[in-house]
């Protein structure tokens, strides 16, 4: 069962280093996130799930990677798995594990952590167990689903990158009205407004975040319990749209 969700952003510049003097730009959304971080950790899960979109391997997602790619020479450790195992996966870790690990860098390794990676499509690969179904792992099986486990979910993912002409996508004029359906959805907890997102539309916006957002959306629905939502952060920085939500089921 789904207890808690987090909801943030992946953008490089969330780590300061990566950032550099932009980094006070961001003080906010860095606060946001650390406030859900911590309400996802206060639930008493058994494990934390983290959910983010990667090319849909098979493989399990490496516990460590690097910023290289951004500039910076920073290393970050996942810590998947138990204390005593941390599960060593070979599929590289895309932006949204990278943000995840440094998120998670100064939280107790207890309880589990459990990366799950969601392709374009919203299928998931990896060995997680969401909410009352399995997820398989990209090998046509699947794990054993334990209903009565309780679960926090962090869904790391952007919305639109099209609000200014300056944005990665450039300017489109449907980029706010999407951002601000997925801020209404976010802020009450609205699985099926996240569920009926549409995908062609995402993608015209290059919107990175609708995977993980719909798997949440399906776990919350499967788990069959309501949730006292928060919308923490809801701007659009450099043209992105940033969200950061907590839910906590009743």
């Amino acid at each position: 069962m789904l207890i808690a969700a987090a909801v943030v952003p992946h953008p490089p510049v969330l780590v300061p280093e990566v950032a550099q003097g932009f980094s006070p730009d961001l003080d906010t959304l860095r606060s946001a996130c650390e406030t859900a971080v911590g309400r996802l950790y206060a639930a008493g899960a058994d494990e934390v799930l983290i959910v983010g979109a990667g090319p849909g391997q098979g493989d399990d997602v490496a516990a460590r990677g690097d910023f290289r790619a951004y500039g910076v020479d920073l290393t970050v450790d996942g810590r998947w798995g138990t204390p005593d195992s941390v599960t060593q996966g070979t599929a590289p870790m895309t932006l949204p594990f990278l943000i995840a690990a440094w998120l998670l860098r100064d939280r107790p390794t207890e309880p589990v952590r459990r990366p799950v990676m969601v392709d374009e499509h919203g299928g998931a690969v990896g060995n997680g167990a969401v909410g009352n179904r399995a997820v398989g792992n990209g090998t046509g099986s699947s794990d054993t689903v334990n209903s009565a486990a309780r679960q926090a979910m962090l869904v790391l993912g952007d919305g639109s990158a099209s609000r200014t002409p300056q944005a990665p996508g450039h300017f489109d004029e449907r980029a706010e009205p999407y951002d601000a359906a997925v801020a209404r959805a976010l802020a009450t907890a609205d699985t099926a407004a996240l569920a009926a997102l549409d995908p062609d539309l995402s993608r015209a916006l290059h919107v990175a975040g609708l995977p993980a957002w719909k798997l949440l959306a399906d776990a919350a629905t499967a788990s069959g319990v309501e949730y006292d939502a928060e919308l923490l952060y809801d701007e659009a920085p450099y043209g992105v749209g940033y969200f950061v939500a907590t839910w906590l089921a009743r």
